[in-house]
């Protein structure tokens, strides 16, 4: 995974945590994973709002 460096370094500091044995604040690294992941379904579902229905894009079955 190719991260720019300065991303990467943004965000250590965001969950780095001095009081962690691993460093990192683990309650607040999940808290921002999940909330990109609900942006990302949001987004997504606006994208497939703008598709149209799902049997117009169906292929016909060859068999």
């Amino acid at each position: 995974m190719d991260i720019p460096k300065d991303e990467y370094e943004r965000i250590a500091a965001l969950i780095e945590s001095d009081a962690s044995p691993v460093g990192i604040d683990a309650k607040k690294t999940h808290i921002i994973i999940l909330h990109k992941l609900s942006e990302l379904e949001r987004r997504l579902d606006r994208i497939e709002a703008r598709l149209p229905p799902a049997e117009e894009n169906a292929r016909p079955n060859p068999g």
